[in-house]
């Protein structure tokens, strides 16, 4: 049986991992560790990488939702002979509220079925599979515990009825009446460096980590346009937090394609410096900037720092910088889509507008700035100073291109924006002649990018200098405020760019792309905002919104003529670029007056 696609996937989350499970009620993927740890259950990357399903035998219908701002899933099965719900999560640290959340998180997977209606027959299956499925655990049960050990990982599964062994699998057939609740608890260890976990009611932890979810959604006072769908998308990126450093992960998952069958099979469970400061933009919008200093002062740790080699782009979940690639070899890759990687090597890149978004998010965020902490300051000072030095050199580019370097408009406005928001700083920042170099280096990248970046043949900006291929990445450059959405230029840009690459508003990132690029959809959105034509923003908006599953969750992209997301998953992106189209749509002069994008 395989896993089911992308989207039939709701997101669990405890501040250090995170666990998919689908509809039929499987966990398809957890890495209990932390986010880019190795799995225990990967059957989302191939039937034979492990699982943990419990569900009803026979046919079922399925209802399901998070439990009210939270990210603990509860699932109703309805079959012929009642009805059963499935409530799902991953334990936070007892008594742990607001943004201390998920710090000191157990590593415990709680399964709670509850009998609703009638009696339910259901079928519990378990078979971890751990370290990308290429190791096969021993399966011992003793005293109510199932054990299931293989070299440095443990993990041992309480359960309320026996559970018969074959082999490296345990399943097991139960009933469940109206009243009657039968909970689970899976926690993981270290084999050699920790004792046994002690016993854990499972009902009751439920019901501490719902409170402690809500407890942070409070801090969440978003009084914008679609409230619940903004606060459902920012509870989604804090389930994407690696709490004990503050690092935001792009994506819970590894290696799900751009395209079924293709290889841009990435691993997304790191932390890009780019995603990390749109987040911070998002969580500002939804009312949660309390932690912008530490948030900050994470980013300056991992970065270190700055000589003359090119600023990371990306890091492990706690700054490590080696995230050199390899393949699993074990793994045939979702819907046989290979290779199924770990490590990503854009960590060696140079990405020549990650600068800009560290600068631009401190921008939006200096009132929490303020004081602001030396290493924070000596870091942003840093970035204006290397921008200074290399923009004039080509890049891989936002997308992360593999082949060659060149010169991307995105990368251009991504420089003058560092500098645009470092001369915005004033003497917070710099003294008088560095406001001075910083002035007058942004105002040259400018300069080149109008005249170097527009190909009057085709009539927009396009990609990369010289270049007669368009690209969604040039709609950034009126939400960075670098161009009006109404010039002449930009709104001819726009206007190919939505009949060319879009369909419906859900738009490619260039000609040939396999499938729309998520967030790309939303910064359409905005710059129709920013042009003045909000109403037929705000519909397209709600339609591109439309494409995420029954839970919220969106991938990294979605095929714009079925529908399917594809993709890692859910992609922070894609929920960054819901929250801030959302804003914009928001903050909409309300005379229709167009916009000039960042807030000065």
């Amino acid at each position: 049986m395989e896993a089911g696609d992308i989207a039939a996937h709701g997101l669990l989350a405890d501040g250090r991992s995170a666990a998919l499970v689908d509809r039929a009620g499987s966990v398809n993927w957890w890495c209990p560790e932390r986010f880019d740890a190795p799995s225990v259950f990967c059957r989302l990357l191939d039937v034979a990488g492990g699982h943990w399903w419990i569900r009803p035998t026979e046919h079922f219908e399925v209802h399901r939702d998070y439990l009210p701002d939270s990210l603990v899933l509860r699932t109703v099965f309805r079959t012929a002979h009642g009805e059963v719900a499935l409530t799902d999560g991953l334990l936070l640290e007892h008594g742990a509220r607001g943004h201390a959340i998920g710090c000191r998180s157990p590593g415990i997977l709680v399964r709670s079925v509850q009998g609703l209606s009638g009696t339910v027959p259901m079928e519990l299956s378990y078979c971890p599979r751990f370290e990308y499925g290429r190791r096969t655990a021993y399966l011992v049960w003793r005293d109510g515990e199932l054990t299931a050990t293989s070299g440095p990982t443990t993990l041992t599964l309480a359960a309320p009825m026996p559970l018969p062994v074959s082999g490296a699998e345990a399943t097991v057939r139960f009933t469940v009446g109206a009243g009657q609740r039968e909970t689970f608890v899976l926690a993981y260890r270290p084999t050699f460096h920790e004792a046994a976990p002690q016993p854990v009611d499972g009902s009751d932890a439920l019901d501490d980590t719902l409170a402690g979810w809500q407890s942070l959604a409070a801090h969440h006072d978003y009084q914008g346009r679609y409230p619940e769908l903004v606060r459902r998308n920012a509870l989604v990126l804090q389930g994407l937090t690696y709490a004990p450093s503050g690092a935001v992960v792009a994506a819970a998952t590894t290696s799900l394609p751009e395209e079924i069958g293709g290889d841009r099979n990435y691993d997304y469970r790191y932390a890009w410096l780019r995603d990390f400061s749109l987040t911070l933009r998002a969580l500002w919008v939804a009312a949660c900037p309390t932690e912008a200093n530490r948030l900050f002062g994470w980013v300056a740790s991992a970065v270190g720092r700055i000589g003359e080699e090119p600023v990371p782009i990306m890091f492990g979940v706690e700054g490590e910088r080696d995230l050199t690639e390899r393949r699993i070899e074990t793994l045939r890759g979702y819907a046989d889509s290979s290779p199924v990687l770990v490590g990503n090597e854009a960590w060696r890149q140079r990405q020549l507008d990650v600068p800009g978004e560290v600068l631009d998010a401190a921008w939006r965020l200096r009132d929490y700035l303020d004081p602001m902490r030396p290493e924070v300051r000596d870091l942003l000072r840093s970035l204006a100073d290397q921008t200074m030095r290399t923009w004039r050199e080509p890049d891989a580019g936002m997308w992360e291109a593999r082949d060659a370097a060149r010169h991307y408009v995105s990368s251009k406005v991504g420089c003058w924006a560092a500098l645009d928001r470092a001369v915005r700083f004033g003497d917070r920042l710099g003294d008088a002649a560095d406001l001075a170099r910083w002035t007058a280096t942004r105002d040259e990248i400018r300069e080149t990018v109008l005249r170097e970046g527009w190909n009057a043949e085709v009539g927009a900006y396009t990609g990369a200098f010289g270049s007669d291929q368009l690209d969604a990445s040039v709609l950034l450059m009126p939400i960075a405020g670098f161009l009006p959405a109404t010039d002449e230029r930009m709104r001819a840009t726009i206007r190919l760019v939505e009949e060319r690459l879009s369909r419906g508003g859900l738009v490619r990132r260039w000609a040939g792309d396999p499938a729309a690029f998520t967030i790309c959809s939303f910064w359409l959105v905005r710059c129709l905002v920013l042009a003045g034509e909000r109403d037929r923003a705000a519909a397209m908006f709600e339609n591109v919104a439309s494409v995420a599953n029954d839970l919220g969750l969106l991938a990294e992209q979605v095929d714009p003529h079925t529908g399917e997301q594809l993709g890692n998953f859910p992609q922070a992106f894609s929920h960054i670029g819901l929250i801030n189209a959302a804003w914009e749509l928001t903050t909409a002069a309300s005379d229709g007056a167009a916009q000039t994008g960042e807030e000065s």
